[in-house]
């Protein structure tokens, strides 16, 4: 199977499929002419790669695991289901709490303030580390001290100002990120990232770095629209070079 029928058959990028091959990750064949020709057990592969993916594993593990001379792949299936159905369990009770709040709503049954925060987990940010460690603790607890004197009414409204800023950037991400489009859009966000924190333009420049290196950044930005990292490390990259005095 040829590149562009893979991505048509799992749903991902021909673009993606290159960068597994150039990092060494999924190794096709190739025809004399250069073209990538997948085999059943590249398919295989790449199922695991996408399970472990969907996991959170950034790509650099998930190389060690599935090259690793103990790698055993119905093992991996059973280890990846029960992670699986941890997570479908704290989604379960995320989707009971929006039931509980839609009937409350509606005004039907009465719901407690500890009720409505049932399956809600945001007492670690699985980020901060990287972040302190690139940028020094003043500035993450600088962001982290302004983010705790908000109350819930703002906190909501910030959720739904990052949700407006993804989608904009979202919807423009097939342009030139050296665009005047592109540009205002991501001063929009860098903007509002400074209204929150303190960021340097090398460090926003940086944090756009992450969002490609660091796979859990990717998942959740692409989930607005496949790609929609790598044009915002773009973007921002190009923005903070432009930017310097």
């Amino acid at each position: 199977m040829k590149v562009k029928g893979v991505a048509e058959l799992v749903g991902i990028s021909v673009r993606t499929l290159h960068h597994y091959d150039d990092i060494g990750l999924l190794k096709p064949d190739t025809t004399d002419s250069g073209y990538r020709i997948y085999s059943e057990k590249n398919l295989e592969t790449l199922q695991q790669i996408l399970f472990f993916k969907k996991l959170g594993f950034p790509l650099k593990k998930i190389k060690e695991i599935i090259n690793s001379p103990s790698f055993d792949r119905e093992e991996a299936l059973e280890i990846q289901r029960r992670m699986l159905l941890e997570e479908r369990s704290r989604l379960d009770n995320m989707i009971a709490t929006i039931d509980k709040t839609i009937q409350h709503v509606k005004g039907g049954t009465p719901m407690n303030d500890q009720e409505k925060f049932e399956g809600f987990d945001f007492s670690k940010n699985p980020y901060e580390q990287e972040a302190r460690e690139r940028w020094g603790d003043k500035a993450v607890d600088e962001s982290n001290a302004k983010i705790d004197k908000m109350s819930n009414e703002e906190k909501e409204a910030m959720g739904k100002e990052f949700d407006r800023i993804y989608r904009d950037l979202a919807a423009i991400r097939h342009k030139s990120p050296d665009s005047d489009e592109a540009q205002e859009a991501i001063k929009v966000w860098y903007d509002y990232l400074n209204k929150i924190g303190n960021y340097s333009l090398d460090a926003f420049k940086g944090l756009g770095q992450m969002y490609v290196d660091d796979e859990r950044f990717t998942k959740n930005i692409d989930k607005y629209g496949d790609g929609l990292s790598v044009f915002m490390r773009d973007a921002m990259a190009v923005y903070a070079d432009r930017n310097k005095g």
